[in-house]
């Protein structure tokens, strides 16, 4: 039996950053993964989506070149080679997270780990491939990487082929003329998004009352006009009936409260949520707890089992990589004894890579104003600024929220062009515990959409300079 200080479970952006993190500390790390290094994120998630959305925008950009005084016939493009260069982004960051665990030496196991016991105060993991073990490791302590995968509901099933998860709705043979998505968070939105810009007739399905629950109610509603001025059908208070498949296509009908709504779509892609991979781990026998799919942690990401952790998707919302990758690191930083601050849920940033892109931070308004605080709020559009329109992108809006008697920044949301670029500024600002008074004598680089950002800071006490 191997031994190490610290075994990681799974090689996602949460598994492996910890690792990593690990070996800096000079640690004997290993890391079993089952499938493929960079997990779902960067294989099959966060990168190639991004490479494809990327493809989008310049199809769009090529059917509106009129307003920039360029001309453009006959134009196409080559849905395989869309494709392939998506994949083959993934790949080449796959490569490279292998070639950093080797720098680092860490020790990576190629299987699927379970628990299976102590040794004295050392878990013990057995790695199996393909229905045999391969290895038997041990370790202090822990850390629980492995993931989640789509949700799936009666009636709604998906079969690879005519109704799709993420995984096929990324891999496209051809390119379907009719597509419904049902679910609008980001994963939703940003597939609308890409079919729709390829050419595709988009209608999306949303059980809530808005798009985008997560986000702000403004911007939400703001993106939905955006998205309807493109061309979508945009569907909310919607139950989705059955799928019915017939000669290629599928039937559905959608039931909202204004009505009754007939489908028949090329292609179905369902967005609607995730559920934890915590089977087959072995936690029968541990005091780890798992709730609704989910393994129960406090916020040093730790579980009931003294030396088990759990990081990223199976350790709860919100489900983003970056949340991930820093959970590795304060796991590691606790085992290591460096006395790391709790990972605030409202410090985390949210993006969605649409067109337009949304960007957001902290407290929504709504859930501002049920703090019973009193509130400023702030507000500048993308028309008055002059990066914004000398790149042709107006469309969109800084809005902050400041709590009116400390100047804390509760909430900062964006809609528009670059503005997942640049929620960075109100993260920090909100980690550093920034006021409006520190925020109002930052210097905004001119021109640049950011000084929207300082803009709104201004509305919030109405002494915008530029509206």
């Amino acid at each position: 039996m191997d031994s190490f200080d610290l075994i990681v479970v799974g090689g996602g952006p949460g598994g492996y950053v910890a690792a990593l993190r690990a070996a800096q500390l000079k640690m004997n790390v290993a890391l079993v993964e089952s499938t493929h290094l960079g997990g779902i994120c960067l294989n099959w998630g966060c990168i190639p989506t991004k490479a494809l959305l990327r493809a989008s925008e310049i199809n769009h950009l090529l059917h509106d070149l009129a307003p920039y005084g360029f001309a453009a016939d006959n134009v196409r493009y080559d849905l395989e080679t869309v494709v392939g260069r998506s994949r083959k982004v993934s790949q080449q960051l796959s490569r490279g997270v292998a070639h950093l665990l080797k720098k680092a030496k860490v020790k990576v196991f190629d299987g699927r780990a379970k628990l299976v016991g102590k040794a004295g105060e050392r878990h013990k993991l057995v790695v199996t491939k393909d229905g045999r073990d391969v290895a038997e490791i041990a370790a202090s302590n822990v850390i629980l990487a492995t993931g989640a995968r789509a949700r799936h509901f009666p009636g709604l099933e998906p079969d690879g082929e005519l109704v799709w998860t993420y995984r096929e709705a990324m891999v496209p043979k051809e390119m379907p003329k009719r597509l419904l998505v049902v679910g609008s968070g980001a994963i939703g939105v940003e597939f609308a998004s890409f079919y729709r810009n390829m050419g595709a007739e988009v209608t999306i399905a949303e059980v809530a009352d808005r798009i985008l629950i997560a986000e702000d109610a403004e911007i939400s509603g703001l993106a939905q006009k955006a998205f309807e001025a493109q061309g979508m059908k945009i569907l909310t208070g919607a139950k989705v009936g059955p799928l019915k498949k017939a000669d290629g296509t599928v039937s559905t009908v959608i039931e909202t409260p204004k009505g009754r709504t007939e489908l028949t779509v090329d292609r179905v892609i369902l967005a609607v949520g995730i559920v934890g991979n915590v089977e087959d781990l072995g936690l029968e026998g541990t005091k780890v707890q798992v709730d609704r799919t989910h393994i129960v942690v406090d916020g040093l990401c730790r579980t009931g089992e003294k030396g088990i952790f759990a990081i990223g998707d199976v350790a709860g919302a919100p489900w983003l990589a970056h949340k991930a990758s820093h959970e590795g690191v304060i796991v590691v930083d606790e085992i290591a004894g460096r006395n790391p601050h709790p990972l605030s849920p409202l410090n985390i940033p949210g993006c969605t890579y649409s067109r337009p892109q949304v960007a957001s931070v902290g407290l929504t308004e709504d859930k501002a104003k049920a703090t019973g605080r009193k509130l400023r709020i702030g507000k500048f559009p993308f028309v008055a600024n002059g990066k914004a329109l000398a790149m042709g992108e107006p469309d969109g809006m800084t809005k902050v929220i400041f709590d009116d008697e400390t100047g804390e920044l509760l909430g900062a949301h964006m809609i528009g062009a670059e503005v997942t670029e640049m929620i960075q500024g109100y993260v920090i600002a909100r980690t550093s515990e920034l006021t409006d008074a520190e925020l109002r004598e930052t210097v905004f680089p001119h021109p640049t959409i950011s000084e929207t950002m300082h803009e709104a800071v201004l509305a919030s006490s109405g002494e915008a300079l530029h509206i």
